[in-house]
């Protein structure tokens, strides 16, 4: 994987974090922006050496998906299963859905299979192969859906 790819992966993970948090706590986004770049990008906590990100990329997923929310959980909930709601999904991976549509409504300049790629990879991190698969299947027809036309 190249420097590029590498700090977008960092870029995605600490987004993913960022959503969650901002759901956990509602953190003012601008505070929110500042934290992360300030106290966790590229830093070491307990240890754990944090991936330098792609800074930039990081802002535009953060506040595009919050600025965007509406329409993007729109897209989310049209594919959930009958009797699902975006209450009964996991706050880390509402993070994840909504991070992940947001590159595949607004990045044409990503590739969706890179998209879902890589959001699918950071379900695996918090989550065992079952619900990576759930997030497979849900980011791949929003990006089939929203990029149709491109």
């Amino acid at each position: 994987m190249n420097k590029r790819s590498q700090s977008r992966s960092a870029a995605r993970l600490a987004a993913v974090q960022a959503l969650y948090q901002h759901e956990m706590e509602a953190t003012p986004v601008a505070k929110l922006i500042h934290e992360f770049h300030q106290h966790r990008i590229g830093a070491t906590i307990e240890d754990a050496e944090y991936a330098g990100a792609d800074v930039e990329f990081f802002d535009d997923i953060v506040k595009g998906t919050l600025a965007r929310s509406e329409e993007i959980d729109a897209a989310i909930i049209t594919r959930l299963a009958s009797g699902w709601s975006m209450e009964r999904l996991d706050r880390t991976m509402k993070a994840i859905l909504r991070a992940g549509a947001y590159e595949l409504i607004a990045r044409g300049d990503v590739p969706v299979g890179a998209v879902v790629s890589e959001y699918v990879d950071v379900a695996k991190a918090f989550f065992d192969a079952r619900e990576a698969g759930f997030a497979n299947g849900l980011l791949d027809a929003i990006g089939k859906d929203m990029r149709k036309n491109s």
